[in-house]
């Protein structure tokens, strides 16, 4: 799954070259600044997903699901990348990546997509400061999912 960046036709994005960032930017896919051009969640991947399910009773209790096991979910990711078990990271981040996409979270999906490329290289070094980044985009996506959907339509 490759989630689509903002300003490019090819998927990609545009490499951080500041010192601080190029690491993590260059190497990895995704600078902190270019992120932040990501939406932590976009509303009409919710609407799709409501068209599917035909309305919007299942989209909401499949968000509220994601949004009740984030705790579970980035805690289980962050001991696998902690441990370097890159079997467990690789499943936890999938499921992440499956699931994020699914509820409109396409900045968190696009980080984790990262952070699989970087476990399958099997740099844990450089995963373990990616998930970072992931459980505070993660934080602020069930936020935004808990107050702008799940309350709204729940």
């Amino acid at each position: 799954m490759n989630i689509p960046q903002p300003g490019t036709s090819d998927g990609g994005v545009p490499a951080d070259t500041s010192s601080a960032g190029s690491r993590l930017g260059a190497d990895a896919g995704i600078s902190p600044d270019v992120e932040e051009l990501l939406p932590l969640v976009d509303a009409s991947i919710l609407e799709d997903l409501e068209d599917q399910l035909n309305g919007s009773e299942l989209a909401v209790r499949f968000a509220r699901d994601y949004a009740a096991m984030w705790d579970q979910r980035c805690a289980r990711l962050a001991a696998a990348v902690q441990s370097e078990d890159g079997a467990a990271a690789l499943d936890a981040i999938i499921s992440l990546k499956i699931t994020s996409a699914m509820v409109g979270g396409v900045r968190l999906a696009r980080l984790a997509e990262i952070l699989e490329k970087v476990i399958r290289q099997g740099d844990f070094g450089r995963g373990q400061e990616l998930m970072e980044r992931v459980a505070h985009n993660g934080d602020r996506t069930v936020s935004e999912l808990q107050d702008n959907y799940i309350l709204k339509n729940g």
